[in-house]
């Protein structure tokens, strides 16, 4: 065995990382430092190859004092505090990280609270991010690029959107509100609507068609009471779109007898528009005979009632079925119509009424028969209440 110096201090350094070096798993890289002390009285050092490398102090049979200590450098920090403790917050990045800033790491920054990076779709609304719901719907309220949603971006909304053309056309079927165009939006969809104020208006239907009546679609706002879509004035909805009413100068059919566009009586049709009297020149024929009778002039109280050629008449018939009741005076013979003796004559020229036969007493000049007496000849009367 070799001698050595009575006081001699030897550091030997051994590196055993060839394996940690190599990446192998659980090999790590390992300092030791041995020391070994002399005694003054030049006591010997064993330098046995098998000497104790785990830490612990052997006495020697010399009196000399081994010791080996072991360091992990990727451990944690010793007593003195040099070097950071290994895990996520100690600003080293290390191989399961992807980043490390240390304490400035936070879930809305670059580097979140569990060293990941931020990103679109981790839940987290990170640099760069208005929003992150972290699902991989594209069409709700957060897009899946980490934007918020608006109408006109291109992308429809479904919670609030209908469409999303991403332009700024409101004549088209997606207008900026983002809602399909329809009728009463107040947009004026080109090739579809005529017009649309948002509802009915004096120039615009409410099915946003231009205002029109006849056409189907009454509109108040217009003036309209009702539109029944056709041209007939004398049925329940008239020609100008008004409800038929007594008064309006339109008969009403199967309702008013007359309408003379007042609403007065005494001028031949009521306030009822019931007829009063009949109308000049208003003509008939006799219910027994069939010989034509005309009108020549009338009112609330009396007519005149001429044969219109010939014929023979039931004259009292005539005048009650004309709303009067009585006969007046009769008589002529010259076969003058609306006329006694004179030239051409009629119920729109008419000439001298002259009743030669005188009052009528029930009795007439040809007999009678199952419907009363008859009168003949070319004859005119009167009729009375």
């Amino acid at each position: 065995m070799r001698r050595l110096p009575s006081v001699m201090l030897a550091i030997l350094v051994g590196v055993s990382g060839c394996a940690g070096a190599a990446g192998v798993p659980d090999q790590q890289d390992t300092l030791v430092f041995s020391t070994t002390l002399g005694s003054a009285s030049g006591s010997e050092a064993t330098g046995n190859d098998d000497s104790p490398t785990t830490g612990d102090a052997d006495s020697t049979a010399d009196g000399n004092t081994s010791i080996s200590t072991t360091v992990d450098p990727s451990g944690p920090s010793d007593s003195s505090g040099d070097g950071p403790a290994p895990g996520c917050g100690n600003a080293v990045v290390e191989a399961d990280e992807v980043c490390d800033l240390g304490a400035r790491n936070s879930n809305s920054g670059p580097c979140k609270d569990d060293c990941t990076a931020q990103a679109c779709g981790d839940g987290f609304v990170g640099p760069g991010e208005a929003c992150d719901d972290a699902n991989g719907i594209d069409d709700d309220d957060c897009s899946n690029t980490c934007l918020l949603t608006t109408c006109g971006d291109g992308m429809v909304n479904g919670g609030v959107e209908q469409c999303d053309d991403a332009n700024a056309d409101d004549n088209d079927a997606c207008p900026t509100t983002c809602l399909t165009a329809t009728c009463g939006d107040g947009f004026v969809q080109a090739g579809v609507e005529a017009c649309d104020q948002g509802a009915a208006t004096a120039g615009c239907d409410g099915d946003c068609t231009a205002v029109a009546c006849g056409d189907g679609v009454t509109n108040a706002a217009a003036g309209e009471s009702c539109d029944d879509g056709n041209a007939d004035p004398s049925d329940a909805c008239t020609t100008s779109c008004a409800a038929a009413q007594c008064g309006d100068g339109i008969i009403h059919a199967g309702v008013e007898a007359c309408d003379d566009g007042n609403e007065n009586s005494g001028d031949g049709c009521s306030s009822q528009c019931e007829e009063e009297f009949p109308d000049v020149c208003e003509a008939g024929v006799d219910p027994g005979t069939g010989s034509p009778w005309v009108v020549c002039s009338a009112d609330a109280n009396s007519a005149w009632i001429s044969a219109n050629s010939g014929g023979n008449y039931h004259p009292l018939l005539i005048c009650q079925n004309l709303g009067y009741g009585s006969v007046g005076e009769w008589g002529g013979t010259c076969g003058n119509v609306c006329g006694y003796c004179q030239g051409p004559t009629s119920c729109e020229a008419t000439g001298s009424a002259f009743f030669d036969s005188g009052p009528w007493n029930g009795v007439g000049n040809c007999g009678a028969d199952g419907l009363g007496q008859l009168m003949c000849f070319t004859v005119m009367w009167t009729c009375i209440n």
